[in-house]
């Protein structure tokens, strides 16, 4: 399966992360998944309930998905929506329906105004959820973000290494947009001794480009990507332009790439993945 394909570094390998629906219907994103089976990719990473909206169980799209593709299904997995009963029994439950790994995270904070209605739980910490998953005998990954605080890198290398300690098998990072942001991500994570996946994520206008910048923790795009798209005539292509460069960089210092389309434009995989790597500009 990916996770297992990943820590055992036989390969570079390409994720595709998926959000699940906001109902119940799973049809039309299983059909734009399954329009990808020419595409040369591992297998597909879901989230679960991003930016703290409610989605589809990411376990039953997880599930879905493989049946359906026949590619392996990452579980993301968060400690915002389940106390400790509730973990054990989504670890134990994704193994039944085949899901060999998860990706831990903290989840998402609820908004303030949301907070009325809904609270966090966060009964386990990344540490102990890391530590469950393996007892659990699933493939356990962790992410990290260098960008969280203002002393954000020295941190999360602390925090990346108690998540090795606690068991982590494999990371995955925020997206980087150019070689500086790449070789940031690589140098800082070089000492964990993990397989390291880089993040991905497609611009789409350039109204994207400075929401992901200036509003989105953990996300930092250059000021040279940012004018690149607000000159671009067609900032969609400029976008998965600077993608197919970024994913060249990945191949180089990374075991492998999860790539995040924007918006569920799944298409755009075709010509981030179908078509020869070029440089950011050209």
């Amino acid at each position: 399966m990916l996770g297992q394909k990943i820590v055992n570094r036989d390969g570079f390998r390409i994720a595709i992360e998926v959000v699940p629906p906001a109902g119940p219907d799973a049809v039309p994103l299983l059909t734009a998944l399954a329009s990808l089976a020419p595409l040369e990719l591992d297998g597909f990473s879901v989230a679960t309930n991003p930016v703290a909206k409610p989605r589809m169980s990411a376990m039953a799209l997880c599930s879905l998905i493989q049946q359906q593709t026949g590619r392996p299904a990452v579980l993301h997995c968060t400690s915002r929506d389940h106390n400790r009963l509730s973990l054990q029994g989504l670890l134990w439950g994704a193994r039944a329906l085949g899901i060999e790994t998860v990706l831990i995270t903290t989840g998402d904070y609820v908004a303030l105004k949301d907070r009325i209605a809904t609270t966090d739980v966060r009964d386990a910490d990344t540490f102990g959820l890391v530590a469950m998953a393996r007892e659990a005998g699933l493939c356990a990954g962790v992410v990290f973000d260098p960008f969280v605080v203002t002393d954000g890198l020295v941190r999360a290398v602390a925090r990346l290494d108690q998540k090795v300690q606690a068991g982590a098998q494999f990371v995955v990072t925020q997206p980087a947009y150019d070689e500086a942001g790449a070789d940031l991500l690589a140098e800082a994570t070089a000492r964990c001794g993990l397989p390291v996946v880089m993040g991905i994520l497609p611009l789409r206008t350039p109204k994207h480009a400075d929401f992901l910048h200036d509003k989105v923790a953990g996300i930092v795009v250059p000021e040279s990507v940012r004018q690149s798209m607000h000159m671009a005539a067609d900032p969609v292509a400029q976008g998965n332009r600077n993608a197919r460069h970024v994913l060249t960089l990945a191949r180089e210092r990374f075991a492998g790439a999860c790539i995040m389309p924007p918006f569920d434009h799944y298409e755009t995989l075709f010509d981030i993945l179908g078509e020869p790597p070029d440089g950011p500009d050209a």
